[in-house]
């Protein structure tokens, strides 16, 4: 009988994952940040850059460039981030740490259509290898709105700073949402791909560097319990919810025509069904856990009748927190001819042998009853109930629930006898892990982990263009079902969406999750 060599040995790739005990700090390299004003740099990026360097991940030349157009000067640019890092990051705030960051941090102005600007930019990249070691390692981060996509990256091929050598990496973070339709994303990243190649370029979603979304593939491939009942035998329906208490919170030149379905159903939605549904990978490197992500999202369809199986609903006045709210028509910047949906809710199906027969439900929404985001998999009745009808009338259907914000965790709902009834009562129980009692380190902010996978060069997070072509192609058909059929339904601020949207499932014999 052969043996296997030790060296030969196949390590288990899950296990080599996430045993890691010493974290990977990225090597020479700098950051060139368009944005630099906006609310995601100075609330996200910039705090975890910080705390990056906080928690020894940055290399010590570590270098921050910021692009806008404002007449400042590198200490103006230092001032803002010092300011943002102090109000904003997750880690303390120790001066040794800010002052080995702040000096590297620089600033250009400019237009971003402003090619001399580019010219500028080049200079001071160029000025920073020579100083601070950054190899000529430079990441653009585009945190501007998606219009201005195409200006930028032309410039930055133009001016020569996207020119890949050997020797050196340049690479490109994208924010959401990418593209508008299917059309608009093709003609974008037929455009990215012209620039950069395609494994220097990241789509950031940021739900996927949250570890609750992470935890999805451990808790699935790594445990007997659960996954042999994770397929169509035993699941009833899959209900996957991101619901905001906030309205646009002035944010209405970004959101308005963009609306729920598209900033969050067509990237986050999707790409945690993804994660629920797909085939375990054979490895959870990248490339094979992208295969599976594809797989799955391909074998996706819709209902045959949308209307009947779709809803989308804008908020109206209403009260939040004890507080009377404006409807969204009534908000700063929002044209009282809107028809943006805040509320978009949808069915969809998995064509596979998994999934046949499980719909799965996708839900977002604006100044909703409250701040959750979860993916909930409801399993059928038990085929045979023992008890009589008044022992189980306060009983429902097992669950295996994903809390991916605000309390990270999971909860397992399942029916337990109450105790001193002589009647024998059974009722929902939960069983709940959260990761502060569990782990005594607190859980990095998504945008700390995203950021350094870019600086690493490690994709498994970031949507490649596949997946983003193919949720516009699933997405697609219900925008333009919307778009010929009138106008979004109003919903009262703080309750939990239009009436169609209980009618949508109700269709099917079901009802909502109230988180």
């Amino acid at each position: 009988m052969s043996r296997i060599r030790p060296e030969h040995r196949l390590e288990n790739p899950l296990r080599s994952t996430l045993d890691q005990r010493v974290p990977r700090v990225a090597g020479p390299c700098g950051i060139v940040l368009f944005g630099v004003t906006g609310d995601l740099s100075r609330k996200k990026v910039m705090p975890a850059i910080y705390d990056l360097a906080n928690r020894g991940l940055l290399p010590p030349g570590f270098a921050l460039v910021g692009f806008a157009r404002r007449d400042w000067e590198d200490e103006d640019f230092a001032q803002l981030v010092h300011d943002s890092v102090r109000e904003h990051s997750r880690t303390p705030f120790r001066e040794e740490v800010w002052k080995q960051l702040s000096e590297g941090i620089r600033f250009v102005e400019g237009d971003l259509g402003d090619a001399d600007a580019y010219a500028r930019l080049k200079g001071v990249v160029d000025d920073l290898d020579a100083t601070r070691g950054t190899g000529g390692n430079h990441a653009f981060y585009l945190s501007i709105p998606p219009g201005l996509f195409p200006v930028v990256l032309e410039n930055l091929k133009a001016s020569g700073l996207a020119e890949d050598h050997p020797d050196r990496w340049r690479r490109v973070v994208i924010e959401k949402p990418f593209g508008h339709d299917l059309e608009s994303a093709i003609a974008l990243n037929d455009l990215v791909d012209s620039v950069f190649p395609p494994g220097a370029v990241f789509r950031i979603d940021h739900y996927l560097g949250k570890e609750t979304v992470q935890n999805i593939l451990a808790v699935r491939f790594a445990n007997t319990m659960f996954e042999p009942l994770w397929n169509a035998h035993y699941v009833d329906n899959v209900q996957i919810t991101m619901a905001e208490d906030i309205g646009i919170a002035g944010r209405a030149g970004y959101y308005d025509g963009i609306g729920a379905a598209r900033d969050v159903i067509q990237n986050h939605l999707l790409q945690l069904l993804a994660l629920t549904a797909m085939e375990e990978p054979l490895t959870l490197t990248p490339g094979d856990v992208r295969i599976e992500k594809e797989k799955v999202l391909r074998a996706v369809t819709l209902p045959r009748e949308i209307g009947k199986h779709s809803s989308r609903g804008q908020y109206a006045e209403g009260w939040q927190g004890g507080l009377p709210v404006r409807g969204y028509l009534e908000e700063d910047g929002v044209s009282p001819e809107s028809a943006t949906e805040t509320y978009a809710a949808m069915r969809v199906d998995i064509d596979n042998r998994r999934w046949a027969g499980v719909p799965f439900y996708l839900r977002t929404g604006k100044r909703l009853g409250r701040r959750v985001t979860e993916v909930a998999v409801v399993f059928k009745r038990a085929p045979h109930l023992p008890f009589s009808e008044s022992m189980i009338q306060e009983l429902g259907n097992n669950a295996f629930v994903f809390r991916i914000q605000p309390d990270e965790g999971i909860t397992v709902r399942f029916g337990s006898k109450v105790p001193n009834t002589t009647t024998g009562q059974v009722r929902d129980v939960n069983m709940d892990f959260q990761y502060g009692e569990s782990f005594v380190d607190s859980s990095p902010e998504a945008y700390e982990r995203l950021i350094l996978d870019v600086l690493l060069g490690d994709p498994p997070l970031f949507p490649r263009r596949e997946e983003v072509e193919i949720a516009w192609q699933i997405l697609d058909p219900v925008l333009d079902y919307w778009a010929d059929h009138g106008r979004p339904e109003q919903y009262a601020s703080g309750g939990w969406g239009p009436e169609s949207s209980y009618d949508m499932i109700a269709r099917d014999g079901r009802m909502w999750r109230r988180p």
